[in-house]
């Protein structure tokens, strides 16, 4: 055990029940390597959680969960903040840096419904609910026949209106669901050749100034390095395609269970329309973890999947659940 060397700190987080416990989960771990350290919880409400009649793509500037956050951080005003790291943004402000990863929970896609035991048996014409445009993408691919709508709010909201009827499905990550414990939710869990997961999805991210070394000391603490080295990758191959949480591309990498020194690489580019879809895997060593994420992206990229990138930057979902 360590002694804090700040007397108080200040933890800056998004409102919602499922932020406040991933905090409430950080500040759990801190604690048991430094039991002296008092911290104040700071609630901050982001952009993407006051505008919920609209896409998220539509919302424009940076990472939409995540700006109101990070401006806390430039002016002082709490001293880290925590993060679902699949809403980080690959481009970090000037005096902010990613400080540390925790272990990952479940990084797969989950498909919940009460009219289907699967993605796949869903009756033609069905409506599916999901606010990312990665999703959308890979799904139409295999199911030309439904129709896929965006969906916004929390996850109790977006279950109470999958229970309203609102619609017959939804595609959400599983890590959410599970630190919920809405384990009961879970229709089915989505293979990654079917949905291949937003980069960083399942892990907490947590981000602080870059200059304030006491706190840098601290979360080093509790870094999981599989974790990070996994990250390293997915994020060097969001990066060079785009590196926004509205680009439709999927990544996951994974420390070989069989080699640990070894990291293999997922990744996968789609039309939003299904109409063309790119998957390809890459591996290698994991102290390469950067160069690996480049690599992959540049194989997409002269597969044929640079050509469609720019057309899914500028497409938006055209349906807008009410809120």
């Amino acid at each position: 055990m360590k002694s804090s060397k700040i007397s108080t700190i200040r933890v800056g987080t998004r409102e919602s029940k499922l932020a406040r416990l991933q905090t409430d989960t950080v500040i759990a771990i801190l604690k048991t390597s430094f039991p002296d350290a008092k911290f104040e919880v700071h609630p901050i409400t982001t952009g993407g959680d006051k505008v919920l009649d609209r896409p998220i793509v539509e919302l424009g500037g940076r990472g939409v969960f995540v700006k109101e956050l990070e401006e806390a951080l430039l002016e002082d005003r709490v001293d880290f903040v925590v993060h679902s790291l699949k809403d980080l943004p690959t481009d970090l402000p000037a005096g902010l840096t990613l400080a540390c990863v925790l272990s990952r929970q479940d990084a797969r896609d989950i498909f919940v419904s009460n009219k289907a035991t699967s993605f796949m048996e869903l009756a033609a014409g069905s409506t599916v609910a999901t606010s990312s445009r990665r999703r959308a993408a890979q799904l139409s691919a295999l199911r030309q026949d439904l129709k896929f709508v965006d969906m916004r709010g929390n996850i109790p909201t977006r279950i109470r209106k999958l229970e309203e009827g609102q619609c017959d499905a939804m595609i959400l990550a599983a890590a959410g669901l599970l630190r919920l414990e809405f384990d009961d939710k879970i229709t089915q869990y989505l293979d990654l050749d079917i949905c291949t997961p937003a980069v960083g999805q399942g892990a907490l991210a947590v981000e602080c100034r870059d200059n304030d070394k006491d706190i840098l000391e601290m979360l080093a603490c509790i870094e999981d390095k599989d974790t990070k080295d996994e990250i390293t990758a997915e994020r060097a191959f969001l990066d060079v395609l785009g590196g926004g949480c509205s680009v439709p591309a999927g990544a996951l990498a994974q420390v070989q269970a069989d080699d640990q020194t070894k990291l293999k690489l997922s990744g996968c580019v789609a039309a939003l329309d299904g109409s063309e879809i790119y998957r390809d895997s890459i591996s290698g060593p994991r102290e390469y973890a950067h160069l690996l994420g480049k690599a992959l992206a540049k194989k997409l990229q002269d597969a044929g999947a640079d050509k469609i990138l720019e057309e899914l930057r500028l497409s938006t979902p055209n349906v807008v659940s009410p809120p």
